[in-house]
């Protein structure tokens, strides 16, 4: 099978477009067409792709990707038999004449438009609505396949379930140390910078130091770099993510501070699980889904939104504690080896891409055995 995949929003090398679902698809053995803006993220890509370079589409600068991305799509469906399309601008870009087409939802839009308060109030009351009919045209022409539960609230058919979550490392990690916490993924406000920063300086005292890895927004990479040179934290950059999680073990502690907004109240964060998978305790603000799951495998603390203080206790009472840290750290790693380990869902990923290319199936999996987040 074919397949071109594309994206002008994301990092070539995101961990569920590139580093899950392209790699499955080429360990069973398929062709990939990669559509993504590789020189705008400075990242070479995989020799074992085809690649097609793209602008990026960020903030209000959009219609240079945009208006690319029709004409590098176009190049990218020949001689394909399936379309992964991974941004809701891709939707409005897509080519006339292409092959089974299939939108990953894996992020609401809309919910983060109502939020945002950068941009103008008649702009913040009308997109969200002018994202939703798109979302309702996308349903009725389209394939979906939905990251998390959550998103099936939004549309008015059953969609199948591809859960975001990262492969099990097959040996037992480390236990959790005593001088560093971490944080892995995307950097913005929204995701607690500012708290993560203050934490940093709060922690410095105590001879613990925080890791910070992963690309940031460019409005917030003021704030890192002057952090940084007070010495208070080390921030990585992106960093591919196979090793920004082996650099999160031996942590006291993996953080997850995003804010109480309509885009991530129904989430389950894919962090979280990522640093249970490696076998460290996680420090969460009480959005629903992570709050129900730490607190019920028992393996980190849930402390509350922009509380500075309560994460500085927390951390502290970890690290003070050894035993306390690794017991939960190794109660995570249980749990997420049991039931959220990337290989299962790979299968059923690439079983269903090949029924709806009306390729051979060689995954063997049947689409009911994707497992929801509701089995949290």
């Amino acid at each position: 099978m074919r397949v071109c995949v594309g994206t002008i929003v994301h990092h070539p090398e995101d961990a569920r477009i590139m580093h899950r679902q392209i790699r499955a698809l080429l360990d069973a053995g398929h062709e990939i067409t990669y559509v993504a803006p590789f020189t705008d993220f400075n990242v070479t890509p995989d020799p074992g792709i085809r690649a097609v370079d793209v602008p990026r589409a960020v903030g209000r600068r959009r219609w240079r990707a945009m208006r690319a991305a029709r004409r590098a799509l176009r190049r990218g469906v020949e001689g394909a038999d399936l379309l992964l399309v991974h941004d809701i601008e891709l939707l409005l870009r897509l080519p006339r004449r292409r092959p089974v087409t299939v939108w990953d939802v894996h992020g609401d839009t809309a919910a983060s438009l109502v939020a945002d308060d950068r941009l103008p109030g008649l702009l913040r009351r009308a997109l969200p609505a002018l994202v939703r009919r798109i979302e309702a045209r996308a349903e009725r022409r389209l394939r979906l396949i939905l990251a998390e539960e959550s998103h099936r609230e939004r549309f008015t058919a059953p969609h199948p379930v591809v859960l975001n979550i990262p492969p099990m490392p097959r040996r037992q990690p480390p236990p959790p140390g005593r001088n560093r916490v971490v944080y892995v993924g995307r950097i913005s406000r929204e995701r607690g910078v500012a708290e993560q920063i203050e934490l940093a300086r709060r922690l410095a005292p105590y001879g613990v130091r925080l890791d910070l890895v992963g690309p940031a927004d460019a409005e917030v990479r003021p704030l890192l770099r002057d952090a940084q040179r007070e010495g208070v934290l080390d921030w990585y950059g992106h960093v591919p993510h196979r090793h920004a999680l082996r650099m999160a073990e031996g942590a006291i502690a993996g953080l997850s501070f995003l804010h109480d907004l309509p885009a991530h109240r129904r989430a389950m964060p894919a962090k979280v699980v990522e640093y249970m998978s490696r076998g460290i305790p996680v420090v969460t603000t009480p959005l629903p889904a992570a709050a129900d799951l730490v607190r019920r495998v028992d393996c980190g603390v849930v402390v509350p939104f922009g509380d500075v203080d309560a994460a500085v206790e927390a951390v502290l009472a970890l690290r003070d504690d050894p035993g306390g840290a690794s017991a939960m750290g190794a109660r995570g790693y249980a749990e997420a080896v049991r039931g959220y380990d990337w290989p299962e869902q790979a299968e059923g990923f690439v079983g269903l891409l090949e029924e709806w290319a009306g390729k051979p199936v060689t995954s063997g999996r049947e689409l009911g055995l994707l497992e929801p987040w509701h089995a949290i």
